[in-house]
């Protein structure tokens, strides 16, 4: 019987070996290693196949949803299973955007996760039945299209530098970091306004947290 080769990505080691310590019992999965970011799981992939990444998305350095975009465009074939605590459908979507295969909530890790390796493993989609029934809702909802139009509009260069508006940097401190002109800092921030419709900063960083482009303490 060919195993499933799963790597578990998250910066909490306790997290990676009770996780392991579980999935050890499955005939039917190998943990092949962990990581404790996404830079982590690049270098691990470069050495070992894998089947199914189990991804955190707060985590120091490379965050969860940079990761995701990355390994979805190198590994066309790997699947990408997101771990969170969030339960927010736009943050849902903005994941499964970027290319993961399903999302399981970490207060349900148990047989759901273990449930949901095999069936992104098989070709299939995963999402807790309670996340499911809320982007249904908001799918119904008439003002939700405009909203997940908006979210998906974003270049990855605008959501770059939103990331970094959030952080409180100037454009000229976002030129001097990006190597790009203040100029055209100033173009992406004007077209990050225009789209999501604000100027003011606790907005953005709302936005970008409900995302799932920042993550706040």
């Amino acid at each position: 019987m060919q195993k499933i080769r799963v790597l578990l990505v998250d910066d909490h080691a306790i997290l990676r070996e009770g996780l392991q310590a579980m999935l050890s019992l499955c005939e039917d999965i190998e943990v092949i290693g962990g990581a404790a970011d996404g830079s982590q799981a690049l270098e691990i992939l470069q050495r070992y196949i894998v089947d199914v990444i189990v991804m955190d998305m707060a985590m120091p350095g490379m965050g969860g949803l940079e990761a995701t975009r990355r390994i979805v465009k190198s590994y066309p074939h790997l699947k990408v299973l997101v771990l969170s605590q969030h339960d927010d459908e736009r943050y849902v979507l903005s994941v499964c955007q970027e290319g993961a295969s399903g999302y399981v909530l970490k207060r349900s890790v148990g047989k759901e996760l273990i449930s949901a390796i095999r069936t992104v493993y098989q070709g299939g989609s995963y999402l807790p039945p309670a996340i499911a029934d809320k982007l249904l809702r908001a799918f119904r909802n008439p003002n939700h299209s405009q909203t997940v139009e908006v979210e998906g509009s974003l270049t990855d260069r605008e959501r770059e530098i939103l990331i970094h508006v959030c952080e409180g940097m100037t454009s000229q401190e976002i030129s001097e970091l990006l190597s790009i002109s203040k100029k055209t800092v100033m173009c992406h921030r004007a077209n990050i306004y225009k789209k999501l419709g604000t100027h003011r900063r606790v907005e953005l960083i709302k936005y970008a947290h409900q995302a799932g482009l920042i993550q706040l303490i």
